[in-house]
């Protein structure tokens, strides 16, 4: 089978530089047809659900896309924007952000594009323009401030399968976490406080992560270690007390034991023990989503207050405020060492004119018309 190129491609093609950001991804409308295709392609993926594929495929063929996509299509439907899922939105917000900043720093040399693991726009889709826009050297920054193997590395499988089609492969880099970077923990701590500052504070701060399984952590996934250092450094940061905030851990899906505390049961327990109000915060999510919305701000608001709750705050993510752009934006600078061609500096161009004029007049003094 003949690899992958460029239609109608040029060697004398300029050589830019690639940033995609990566999410992981919606379904295309809130229907239960859109979503039997997106949860088909979720689930069936071996990192994302580790279990003998011949059992699986019966379990996720026979059982769950029968009965889960109508459910999730509702749940959906009760977020989605008129321009389509907020974690589209807003990953498309993040990445425009992202390009303006480096564009301005780095002129049109910076391709930056973004890309759902799941859904659309497609990795293969998004590696292809970038291709034909002359992209040679790429940087992949998966939105996952946290490392786990059923996200991150799932990304990773995802790029790297599509570069096994390719004739031509990129100079390539990847942000595996982010989740101990100052920025991105000063980015926090400034939203919860401004959120703080207009709403006022409730008793404890409850930090909702995604869940795993439990048997991931015991695998070596490093997933776990790294909610608990987050939220240790926002804390930190924020000067809070050990009793005034808490990682607990949601979104669980089957049977088996997944990482704890979840936040549904922590929710349904906090009033009976004397906490009546809470701020809660996903630290692990960039962008607001099924998960944030509808799970924490409906589903587990309403188990807090039925429980004897009084006051409940959700805080929203990061998504594309200026903090989190300023971030995300220093993330991929990073990253870019060595790369990002110092000549495309404004500074530094105007370094070079300056010393041009300097070697002119040293050169033929008087003449100013060279």
């Amino acid at each position: 089978m003949p690899y992958k190129g460029t239609e109608n491609f040029s060697h004398k093609q300029s050589e830019r530089l690639g940033v995609l950001v990566t999410n992981l991804g919606t379904p295309d409308a809130p229907t239960t047809p859109a979503l039997r295709r997106y949860l088909g392609e979720f689930l069936w993926d071996p990192r994302v659900v580790e279990v003998p594929r011949p059992i699986w495929w019966l379990v996720l063929h026979g059982i769950i896309l029968r009965i889960r996509p109508k459910r999730s299509a509702e749940a959906y439907a009760s977020v989605w924007d008129k321009d389509g899922s907020p974690l589209l939105i807003h990953t498309a917000n993040q990445a425009e952000g992202i390009r303006k900043a480096l564009q301005a720093r780095y002129g049109n040399d910076v391709v930056v594009g973004f890309a759902m693991r799941y859904g659309n726009p497609s990795i293969p889709r998004v590696l292809d323009e970038m291709q034909e826009q002359g992209v040679r050297k790429l940087l992949v920054l998966p939105l996952y401030p946290q490392y786990s193997a059923s996200t991150t590395a799932s990304t990773f499988d995802a790029i790297a399968g599509d570069f096994t089609k390719r004739r031509w492969l990129p100079d390539f880099r990847f942000v595996s976490h982010y989740h101990d970077f100052p920025p991105y923990i000063e980015a926090m701590a400034k939203h919860i406080e401004s959120h703080w500052a207009e709403h006022g504070r409730k008793q404890k701060l409850i930090l909702s992560y995604h869940g795993v399984p439990l048997k991931y952590l015991q695998r070596g996934d490093p997933y776990h270690c790294e909610c608990h250092k987050t939220s240790r450094l926002l804390a930190e940061r924020l000067a809070l007390k050990p009793e005034e905030y808490m990682t607990t851990f949601q979104s669980r899906f089957g049977r088996e034991e997944w990482l704890q505390p979840y936040t549904d049961e922590t929710l349904k327990s906090l009033p009976g023990k004397g906490v009546k109000s809470i701020d809660v915060f996903c630290p692990g999510f960039s962008s607001d989503c099924l998960e944030t919305i509808e799970e924490i701000n409906e589903e587990n608001r309403e188990y807090f207050m039925e429980a004897g709750g009084e006051g409940f705050a959700y805080i929203p993510c990061l998504n594309a405020t200026q903090g989190h752009i300023d971030a995300l934006v220093q993330l991929v600078e990073d990253n870019l060492q060595g790369w990002a061609a110092p000549e495309s500096r404004p500074e530094v161009l105007e370094q070079r004119a300056a010393l041009a004029s300097e070697r002119k007049q040293a050169t033929w003094p008087g003449r100013d018309d060279l």
